[in-house]
Order: structure tokens, then C-alpha cells, then sequence
């Protein structure tokens, strides 16, 4: 089965863990930025659509995993989250559908936010969207414009829980909380510490998009999930008891958001009926691992 992939978002912190998944199942990588970076073999923008099409011709790809977009739910402009998150993903597509090289399979990077506040934990994938900020619109927009495309591109929509591992930027909760821990501060700003959430291995992640890759489904949605989910709390509750470490948490209301989802868990049926392989590892070796970096 091996081919060639796309990987866009190569210079991102999920694509390079992606891309070595794939080349240790005998795939030939094409790492595509909008910005130079160890991961990328190319610089195109997707919002370039001519250059993004002259790329898609002079590679022809077999398989595309696309992972770039603003994934952050706090953005200085929104206007980003459309550019980038559905308009670029348009602009792929087009191009993915004019070249005379047809693909296999593309998987598209969604996101669990696309839920908003699910009714039922854990959520699966009949669940009605109904995402609280413009991360989760513009992805959810996506889904909704790739559906249009089910009938000329074999499609893969994923839906993935939160996650982590070495590289994330602190930006994200987790990556900033170990970080802490590592390097045995004193004190950690934090905003709400009862939310639930997946605390999922990057290199799980990476694994189960290879699956899907892999396998015959498409013009479909999965979430990317383990259906267990944690507090912030009883997660800084095992880093204490894992490194010794115990900086004193301060709850800054700076970082306390409106709009928080008080508890998102996927439901992962779907992703083992798809993928029966698909494993996560157990959290304190994930941890360790990030701890260790």
C-alpha cells in the first residue's frame, strides 16, 4: 500500500510525528509549510491557490493528510481562523480534484471543538455540532464545505480530542502545565482547573491517522479519541506525584474564557471499528516522556 503523502502543516507540532508514522510503514513524505522548517519539503501557501495547484501537479500524491490551520481557540484575528482553516482547505481541494494524478484517500484534521457543549459525555460522532468559538465555526465550516467534495475526492474527516506531547507550544494547556513541572517552578497561572479532558499521546494521534489512511472508509466523520477523559486538577494531582515537583497554582482570571466547554470526551466506537490496532498509551508513560524532554 505505501505511496506518496502530502502532509500540509509540516512544520506544525503534529505533522513531523505523522510523517515519521508514515515513513516507518514505507510511505514517501512531501512535508508542505507556508513557512521553511526541518519538517518541510516545500513552502507553498495555501491561500496561493495557483501555487498550491502547481505543487499538487508537479508531485502528484497518492494519499494528503491535512493537518495546517490556526488550531488555537485564542487568536489575536479571527479572520485567520476562516483564511486559513476553510478557505486554504477549499483551495486544496480545488486543487486535490484538478490534478490529473488522482489521490487514494485524503484525511482532513477537523477538531472535537466542532461539539461545543456536548449533551452526553462521551460524545459520538451523530452528535449535532454546535462549536462556541470561531476555531471551532471555522473548522465545522470546513467539514460542511468537504462534504460538497464527497462525491469527486475519497474524503476522511476527523474529529480529534485533545492531545499532547514534546514540541506543543504552550499555548495549550497541557504543554504549558509540564512545563512547569520539568522545570520545577514555583508558581503556575492557570485558568479553569475543573474542566474535563482528553490527554491523548501526539504519537497515538499520529498512529491512528495512518489507520485511517490506511483503511477504505471515506465521505465519513471519526473522532480521534480514548472516551476517557480528566480534570486539570486531578492532572496536576499525578504530575505531582510523578516528577515531586509542586509548583502552587494560581487561578488567573485572564485566562479564564466565557465560552469554556466544561467537558469534552469523544466516544471511540467508530475509530476502533475503523481501525481495530488503534491503541493509546497509558497517560503516566506519555507524561514521563514530556517530563524527560
Amino acid at each position: 500500500m505505501p505511496g506518496r503523502v502530502l502532509i500540509t502543516g509540516a512544520s506544525g507540532f503534529t505533522a513531523p510525528y505523522v510523517r515519521a508514522a508514515l515513513e516507518s510503514r514505507g510511505y514517501q513524505v512531501i512535508g508542505v509549510s507556508d513557512h521553511a522548517g526541518n519538517a518541510a519539503d516545500a513552502t507553498v501557501d495555501l491561500l496561493d491557490a495557483a501555487a498550491l495547484g502547481r505543487l499538487v501537479e508537479r508531485e502528484s500524491f497518492d494519499y494528503v493528510i491535512h493537518l495546517a490551520a490556526v488550531s488555537h481557540v485564542v487568536h489575536d484575528n479571527a479572520a485567520d481562523y476562516y483564511r486559513v482553516n476553510l478557505i486554504g482547505s477549499l483551495h486544496l481541494l480545488e486543487a486535490l480534484a484538478r490534478a490529473r494524478h488522482p489521490v487514494k484517500k485524503i484525511v482532513l484534521a477537523s477538531s472535537a471543538n466542532v461539539y461545543g457543549r456536548p449533551a452526553r459525555i462521551p460524545v459520538d460522532e451523530t452528535a449535532a455540532p454546535a462549536p462556541l468559538n470561531h476555531y471551532g465555526v471555522s473548522k465545522y465550516a470546513m467539514e460542511l464545505m468537504a462534504r460538497l467534495w464527497f462525491d469527486r475526492l475519497p474524503i476522511l474527516i476527523t474529529r480529534p480530542f485533545n492531545y499532547s506531547g514534546v514540541g506543543q507550544s504552550e499555548k495549550f494547556v497541557f504543554a504549558k502545565i509540564v512545563r512547569h513541572f520539568r522545570e520545577r517552578a514555583p508558581q503556575i497561572e492557570l485558568g479553569d482547573t475543573s474542566v474535563v479532558r482528553e490527554f491523548m499521546d501526539v504519537r497515538d494521534v499520529a498512529a491512528a491517522y495512518v489507520g485511517l489512511l490506511e483503511s477504505p472508509v471515506a465521505s465519513d466523520v471519526v473522532n480521534i479519541c480514548t472516551g476517557t477523559g480528566y480534570r486539570v486538577d486531578e492532572v496536576l494531582d499525578r504530575l505531582r506525584a510523578i516528577s515531586g515537583a509542586a509548583p502552587r497554582m494560581q487561578r488567573a482570571q485572564a485566562l479564564m474564557r466565557g465560552n469554556e466547554i466544561p467537558a469534552l470526551v469523544g466516544a471511540p466506537g467508530k475509530l476502533r471499528a475503523i481501525v481495530p490496532q488503534a491503541t493509546f498509551r497509558p497517560l503516566a508513560e506519555s507524561w514521563q516522556w514530556m517530563l524527560g524532554a
